[in-house]
């Protein structure tokens, strides 16, 4: 066996491997989907585009390794989660090149990322405690009764492009720490840092078959959905497609946890700290090219607040360098694709002709050297006003827009107005409005003086509205309660 990752093994003219039952395989006769470097638009790799068959035989192997895996003490079991952190930490450079590599975004980006990741391995291995059940004697006369958690066999995780290390660390740790066993469906446009980090699970000693890889596009996702096999799956993309990955998955009878996409918004007050406040703006709007769902989006300046507000804004976004996110010095990367270059621009020539004032415009932006990349300047707005797209609209992409209020009351109507419910924030020295904001506003991730509004892993990652569908959320006490059932016993002795 050679001492190549996989992910070396394999040339861009060779299909990348699935993980099927311990086993690193290349599916036959199988169409290839390629993988770009967006900073350089060079091929770094070829995926295959799985078909029904050949999730049918992952998920198979999947649910009979359930049988023994759920029967498995969960102290042992997360002992395989501590050596894999251990792995996590000791390639967590290496790890980190591969994210900016298939992504675009810089190198420190990757690196908090894959920090992220790994916080989520040091809370699972909590499950030993969160999975304990209750109980309570002489409920009748005699009678004793308790309920435990239970795992429930395979579920997979539909994956995004955007943090393709993280978001999958959200889901994977917990519903292997509580007995299932886990496949992983990898986007098809950053799939590498997956592979990486499978590879290592099955170095840390994961028997066959408790973890899964399975890479490929839609029809691969519905196959994932339509198994029988499979009793769960949790999704992160944009609103129509969470919508659609949770209707299908619901009638099928899965259990689904579907983040949707976001138009997240930011409150000024005029009594914020502006400097250092306009630093978190500049970076929730501009960090990773605009491409998470905590980005910020609009920014709402309160009151007189305004035009110091769109002048900083101005000057924050006019210093960033663009450019390979892999080199020194770089603030922000392209972004996926062509494809979603296009889009963007498409979004900004909209926000024009919508009447917005753009105050600056990426659309020319170009890297030397990189001639091929998928490269956009910031954009800012400013006159940007309720019905416009650019306040309504999710755009996914490095453009913020700047609108006005009157008063906080005022602001929380716009923010409220959208159909988006991820994240908002507000920025303030008084706790007064920091209180009325957080209680009153309809988002499940609030930030008060804080950019982007991230949970820690041993939280749940909020979402409310078109951002979120279904009950249970990824990460902490939320993951758990997903990934088991609560089973109540009644007993009684003569």
């Amino acid at each position: 066996m050679s001492n190549k990752s996989i992910i070396e093994e394999y040339s861009i003219d060779t299909l990348m491997p699935n993980l099927v039952n311990g086993n690193w395989t290349v599916p036959e006769d199988t169409p290839g989907i390629q993988v770009s470097n967006p900073a350089t638009g060079n091929i770094i790799a070829t995926v295959p585009d799985s078909t029904t068959q050949e999730v049918d035989r992952i998920v198979r192997a999947a649910h009979e390794a359930f049988i023994s895996w759920s029967k498995t003490p969960a102290v042992q079991r997360i002992q395989i989660l501590f050596k894999l952190k251990g792995l996590l930490e000791d390639d967590f450079e290496n790890l980190s090149q591969i994210v900016t590599r298939e992504h675009g975004k810089t190198l420190s980006e990757s690196r908090g990322e894959v920090r992220r990741a790994i916080e989520n391995l040091d809370v699972a291995v909590g499950v030993p405690t969160m999975m304990q059940g209750t109980n309570l004697e002489d409920v009748a006369s005699g009678i004793d009764e308790y309920a435990v958690r239970q795992p429930l066999g395979v579920f997979a995780a539909i994956a995004p492009f955007n943090f393709p290390a993280m978001v999958p660390m959200w889901f994977l740790p917990y519903a292997i720490a509580c007995g299932n066993t886990f496949l992983v469906k990898p986007s098809e446009q950053a799939p590498l840092s997956q592979v990486r980090i499978a590879e290592l699970a099955t170095q840390a000693g994961l028997p066959n078959g408790v973890l899964s890889l399975v890479h490929g596009g839609r029809s691969t996702v519905e196959a994932i959905l339509d198994h029988p096999l499979i009793t769960g799956a949790s999704f992160v993309g944009s609103t129509p497609v969470a919508k659609s990955v949770y209707e299908r998955g619901t009638q099928n009878g899965k259990r689904m946890q579907c983040q949707g996409g976001a138009k997240n918004y930011l409150v000024v007050m005029p009594d914020a700290e502006m400097e250092p406040s306009i630093e978190n703006i500049v970076e929730s709007a501009f960090g990773c090219a605009g491409q998470r769902c905590l980005a910020g989006s609009v920014v709402v300046a309160v009151g007189n607040a305004y035009d110091d507000v769109k002048k900083r804004l101005l000057d924050g976004a006019k210093d960033l360098i663009i450019g390979d996110g892999s080199k020194d010095g770089v603030h922000m990367g392209p972004v996926i694709s062509e494809t979603s270059r296009q889009r963007i621009l498409e979004s900004i020539e909209n926000g024009v002709n919508e009447g917005a004032d753009i105050l600056l415009d990426g659309r020319g932006k170009a890297v030397p050297g990189y001639d091929s990349g998928y490269f956009l300047g910031p954009t800012l707005f400013a006159e940007v006003t309720p019905e416009m797209s650019l306040a309504k609209d999710e755009i996914f992409g490095p453009v913020l827009s700047v609108m006005s209020a009157d008063n906080l009351d005022d602001a929380l109507d716009l923010v409220d107005a959208v159909p988006f419910g991820n994240m908002a924030c507000i920025f303030t020295s008084s706790g007064k409005a920091a209180r009325q904001f957080s209680s009153k506003v309809k988002a499940g991730n609030v930030g008060i003086n804080i950019g982007v509004a991230a949970p820690m892993a041993f939280f749940h990652f909020g979402g409310m509205k078109d951002s979120f569908f279904g009950d249970l959320h990824g990460q902490g006490r939320d993951a758990v309660d997903f990934f088991t059932e609560d089973k109540v016993v009644i007993e009684r002795w003569y």
